[in-house]
């Protein structure tokens, strides 16, 4: 099976991304990183040393330091596709980002998009 070509893009070309769809919703960059911490594990400093590197998605994800076990709440649709129905485990955790960034967009609560309460 091919590899998804979104997997050899870097994650540093796509993180501006989720910023900017953030920030045009008067969110913060420091709360896409807090996601992404929560996410995954890279705390701030790991965080800033991989975006000046050109890893790819897929490698940002399989060394994660501290995937969360709550990521597996994450339910609901993105690009047409309900997240918890996605197999393939790259693609799921790329899509888990993309929909707590949505979420964030749209205004929900830090503490229930990092599942909190």
């Amino acid at each position: 099976m091919a590899k998804h070509r979104i997997y050899t893009t870097s994650f540093t070309s796509v993180y501006p991304h989720y910023v900017a769809k953030a920030e045009r919703k008067g969110r913060s960059k420091a709360e896409v990183d807090q996601i992404i911490a929560w996410l995954t594990g890279y705390d701030d400093a790991a965080l800033d040393a991989l975006l000046a590197t050109k890893i790819d998605i897929e490698t940002f994800f399989a060394q994660a330091p501290a995937p969360n076990p709550s990521r597996n709440l994450v339910q609901g649709v993105v690009c047409g596709v309900r997240v918890e129905n996605i197999q393939e485990p790259t693609m799921r955790e790329i899509r888990i980002l993309d929909k707590l960034i949505d979420e964030l967009a749209r205004g929900k609560a830090m503490n229930k998009i990092l599942r909190t309460g």
